[in-house]
């Protein structure tokens, strides 16, 4: 079967794109009832349990990407009975998953009471909510789960992102209902199974239809060895990527309250947006990427790292900038005056966001080189680093611990170990120094941009939406024009330029 490659990244994109956008948006409105009509306190349930299950989700290991990169080639060959056989792989593993993580589930149910500080809403019995949750989690592996990877190798994902569309968009119509007219939260939850249930249900009949490979025959021995290899990469970036994400607000709940980790997520929630659309750009960039590195010589791929991260960093400069401008505007006018919080912990969460980034614009490269296997201790140290300062520093300084350990973790250790790895694996004999100039820079431009227009904007008295819609107006156009100015001299400005003028270009 002949795989159209330019025409799937296309559809990929957009519908990829499309459900992104869906899914920022519409679980921003579902919050914002679930505060207004429930109350905090079930958001804060929903932050908590959402990071603990992705957290049991990682007995998956990896497993699923290794298996779907191992049926390139014989799609690629057009080999059905290799496909067969390691779709057949792929079933018996993730019916071994899910009954790990069911098991791993009920194991640990004793222990929820020490999760939550404080009391729970009277309605809700936590292990109730708990087991439907692990309810969820389960049958998404169990419900033909493995029959998702043929739509994955055949670069196809634009089909699950329309199946998603429509299933999710029964699920938030049912639990909005459930919100505004019953105000139950466990209905709130067995509606996210159903559209579960529906969305793996959807998925099989569409996959059968359109690639009717059946699950049978057996792995060769040497592909299953390979396999292996991949996982072993593969999971310490799982694993450590899991607990980046989840420890913060499993330890905020056990530590500080449902209604602190729902005020913290709050302030997250839009942070992880803004993440999210710059993940939309890395992923689109690593297939170009990943053909530059085998086509193109090191010394052109260096450029090209440095002019990406030239782009990139005048974007983070002025996402940094909007949210020291409009945090506080937006959550006052979102969830009112009582959830807000101290600037300084806005500061926080801007430093948060730009180490961040930094990180996983690095880490594209890392992806786009398959340097998995030798990059496969830095995730798992930096998270233990991590958990461990969480730990240590949230009896103290509260939720600034939290986000000044992630920092320290990104900072003191995934950072420089990434930066090795790729330059020793992929940019050898290429300067180190002028890419860490190129980012102090960027970092310096950025502190300009930032309090030049929190000083501009904090002169302006109209507040409400028409005050948010002229603060980021003004924001935008401060911060980008410092942006530029900082970095106009750079070497990597000329390039950065001609890509810019292309893209424009391209889109005409």
């Amino acid at each position: 079967m002949k795989i159209q490659r330019t025409k799937n990244a296309g559809r990929n994109i957009v519908f990829g794109t499309v459900l992104k956008v869906y899914n920022i948006v519409i679980p921003f409105l579902m919050r914002t009832l679930m505060i207004y009509q429930m109350g905090m306190e079930y958001a804060g349930l929903n932050n908590l349990f959402s990071s603990l299950f992705q957290v049991l989700n990682l007995a998956e290991l990896g497993i699923g990407a290794a298996l779907t990169f191992s049926m390139y080639e014989p799609i690629a060959k057009d080999e059905s009975e290799k496909i067969s056989a390691l779709l057949n792989l792929y079933r018996k593993c993730f019916q071994i998953i899910g009954g790990i993580i069911f098991a791993l589930g009920l194991l640990c149910m004793p222990f929820l009471k020490y999760l939550v500080n404080g009391n729970v809403p009277d309605n809700l019995n936590l292990q109730h909510l708990y087991f439907l949750y692990l309810l969820n989690t389960v049958l998404s592996y169990w419900l033909f789960s493995y029959k998702k990877s043929l739509i994955y190798a055949f670069q196809r994902n634009d089909i699950n992102s329309k199946i998603s569309l429509v299933t999710y968009s029964i699920q938030y119509f049912l639990q909005a209902l459930v919100i505004l007219k019953l105000h139950n939260y466990y209905l709130y939850v067995i509606s996210s199974i159903a559209a579960q249930i529906l969305l793996n249900l959807i998925s099989a009949m569409v996959v059968d239809k359109t690639y009717p490979y059946k699950p049978v025959g057996k792995v060769e021995s040497v592909v299953v060895v390979d396999i292996k290899k991949k996982v072993q990469g593969l999971v310490t970036n799982k694993i450590g990527g899991v607990i980046f994400r989840s420890a913060d607000s499993i330890i905020i709940s056990a530590f500080l309250g449902l209604v602190v980790l729902a005020q913290y997520q709050n302030y997250y929630y839009i942070l992880s947006a803004v993440i999210s659309i710059f993940t939309i750009i890395f992923e689109a960039c690593v297939a170009g990427i990943g053909n530059s590195i085998i086509t193109e010589r090191k010394e052109k791929n260096y450029e090209d790292f440095c002019t990406l991260t030239f782009l990139t960093g005048i974007l983070i400069g002025i996402c940094c900038a909007c949210f020291i401008c409009l945090y506080q505007p937006f959550i006052q006018l979102w969830v009112g005056d009582e959830n807000l919080l101290s600037i300084s912990l806005i500061i926080s969460f801007v430093i948060y966001f730009y180490v961040y980034e930094v990180d996983q614009l690095i880490s594209t490269y890392k992806d786009a080189a398959g340097i998995w296997y030798q990059d496969r201790y830095r995730p798992l140290l930096s998270a233990i680093l991590n958990l461990t300062l969480n730990i240590i520093t949230i009896r103290f300084l509260g939720l600034y611990g939290v986000l000044y350990s992630t920092i320290i973790s990104y900072i003191v250790l995934s950072m420089p170990w990434l930066l090795f790895n790729v330059f020793h694996e992929l940019f050898f004999g290429m300067s180190v120094r002028r890419y860490i100039l190129l980012l102090l820079k960027n970092i310096f431009a950025t502190l300009l941009a930032c309090v030049a227009s929190y000083l501009i904007c904090s002169k302006i008295n109209i507040n409400g939406l028409q005050g948010l819609v002229i603060r980021l107006i003004l924001t935008v156009g401060i911060s980008g024009m410092i942006m530029i100015a900082v970095l106009f001299k750079s070497r990597e400005f000329p390039p950065a330029y001609k890509l810019v003028r292309k893209l424009i270009k391209l889109r005409k």
